[in-house]
């Protein structure tokens, strides 16, 4: 972990105690004694592929559902198509509210506590899901396990904790991989799930895979520096080595006040609605991740055309997790070449809007996936409607061309994702976790509403006129444009916005202050 300066504070009970500070050295911490055991510094990449799985598992829970959707019309008499995708919307909506909800707490009582807690209420209300008897049970599951979802505010925030901005990008590169890959991974798994089990299995998995997700975690220590200093305060004292020695939570008095619960969960908001760096990236992601959620419901009846069946369009989401993975090593020359220019002329050499370069280049190919999906046409038959995309200039395209032009948008989605986490990561921080807290409500919104537009829109579109269908999705693609718009304006006028942003700003001036070093807390932050 980062390294800090040491402090030290008399308390008004003992004057002769000494306190820790937020600004604290870790390796003064583990001197001269033995360091405490489990340190996450021991082994990091461990401890990210123990949180990368815990990320995909919650994310998972998101994109398997809609293949359960047809067995539950099937199940429950009187339930429609879109009734059920109810269960969909209903889970990301409540997810991500509850991302802001959890986001602010591990800043205040660490990581691996609250995602614990997290993935425990969310297996416990998986179970009604799982055994429902009836469709009310599931809603009710569904809508409590989304609020309980920590998810990648979280997961992003420990980041903050193991790395300084200039190291930050790898393993923050894998953190958004694992994120991402959940979001698409249900479709390929859904599909066998959906073909071959009943529609409770569907459920019952998720609560396997999250089980193992978090049997996995529990054993990986703590990585927030200042519950880390508290409890090697307590070992000092317990050990008697250092009896006077308290850690800076230890001396809040009282540990948290109704003040502090306010201004904990009111931060994310604030953060949201006031930080034009949060609120632009923030709606970007959103948009961009309600692009992936509507493949995910748009998937069955855009194939249907060339009679692919249920494990035949699970196959069909294979190729946006392979656009996930070039997208992530597609960055890794970047990266190689930026810690090679750190080292060459100082960690502070490049700006913070350096980690936009890339996607100046990537995401134009969301609208371009988008544009090319306007040249569709809706193919009908006195039996039965198909909807999916065809080409207007040839009565039928192979079935690969839709999916290269998904890969194209998974690439950007992508890009999208992890640019404007490093971004913000860097920029806020320790309060990261409250940053990326509204980039993951923007992604969960407009994620749970395209869950109930999507497979509408492609049947209300088929009773259309053809230049209908396209003034639909040249919309989307010309939206496209506007939402990519800001990534333009923040790399070329980042400076000057970040220092019109307060929470950005005082936390640059904290880091300046610790000789550029990330610090655990900012003096002096709006409230």
């Amino acid at each position: 972990m980062a390294d800090r300066t040491r402090d030290f504070a008399s308390t008004e009970d003992n004057p002769s105690s000494r306190a820790v500070s937020e600004k604290q050295d870790d390796s003064d911490l583990s001197a001269p004694s033995s360091p405490p055991p489990g340190r996450v510094e021991d082994n990091k990449w461990m401890y990210l592929c123990s949180v990368g799985l815990i990320q995909i598992a919650m994310n998972y829970n998101t994109s398997v559902y809609p293949n359960v959707v047809p067995q539950l019309v099937e199940h429950f008499p009187g339930l429609s198509m879109q009734g059920a995708r109810t269960g969909q919307m209903i889970y990301l909506i409540f997810y991500c509210f509850g991302c802001e909800l959890w986001a602010p707490w591990s800043e205040e009582f660490g990581r691996w506590p609250i995602l614990q807690l997290s993935e425990t209420l969310i297996n416990i209300f998986t179970l009604p899901a799982a055994l429902a008897p009836n469709f009310g049970s599931i809603l009710a599951g569904r809508a409590l396990a989304g609020l309980s979802t920590a998810g990648g505010s979280v997961t992003l925030g420990l980041i903050a904790d193991l790395y300084q901005p200039e190291d930050q990008q790898f393993p923050l590169a894998f953190i958004v991989l694992a994120s991402c890959i959940g979001t698409s991974i249900g479709g390929v798994i859904g599909g066998p799930i959906e073909r071959f089990l009943g529609w409770r299995w569907n459920f019952w998995i998720q609560l396997i895979f999250n089980g193992a997700a978090q049997a996995i975690h529990f054993f990986m220590p703590e990585s927030r520096a200042t519950i880390i200093m508290d409890k090697e305060a307590k070992r000092r004292r317990k050990t008697g080595e250092d009896p006077n020695i308290y850690g800076p939570n230890e001396l809040k008095k009282p540990r948290i006040s109704m003040k502090d619960i306010f201004k904990i969960w009111s931060r994310p908001w604030i953060m949201l609605l006031t930080e034009p760096i949060v609120t632009c990236l923030s709606l970007l992601s959103g948009f961009s991740d309600a692009l992936i959620f509507a493949f995910l419901e748009s998937f069955t009846p855009v194939y249907a055309q060339w009679n692919f069946g249920i494990l035949a369009t699970a196959w069909a989401f294979i190729p946006i997790n392979a656009a996930y993975f070039i997208a992530y090593f597609s960055y890794y020359p970047w990266f190689w070449r930026d810690q090679h220019v750190r080292r060459q002329k100082g960690r502070d050499y490049y700006l913070p809007e350096r980690r936009l370069k890339w996607l100046l280049w990537s995401a134009p190919l969301e609208p371009i996936g988008k544009w090319y999906s306007r040249l569709v046409r809706i193919k009908a038959n006195v039996h039965s409607r198909l909807f999916g995309f065809a080409w207007t200039t040839k009565a039928s395209f192979h079935w690969i061309v839709p999916m290269i032009f998904s890969a194209m948008v998974g690439i950007a989605n992508y890009t999208i994702y992890f640019s404007s986490v490093d971004y913000m990561v860097a920029a806020y921080g320790v309060y990261s976790a409250s940053a990326t807290g509204g980039n993951a409500w923007a992604r969960d919104f407009f994620a749970g509403i395209s869950a109930m537009y999507a497979a509408p829109l492609y049947h209300n579109l088929g009773n259309s006129p053809n230049p209908a269908v396209n003034y639909a999705t040249t919309l989307l693609a010309s939206l496209s444009c506007l939402i990519v718009a800001p990534i333009y304006v923040f790399y070329w006028f980042g400076p000057q916005i970040r220092d019109r942003s307060k929470f950005a700003k005082t936390l640059a001036v904290d880091r300046e202050e610790t000789g550029g070093k990330r610090v655990n807390e900012a003096d002096n932050l709006p409230a």
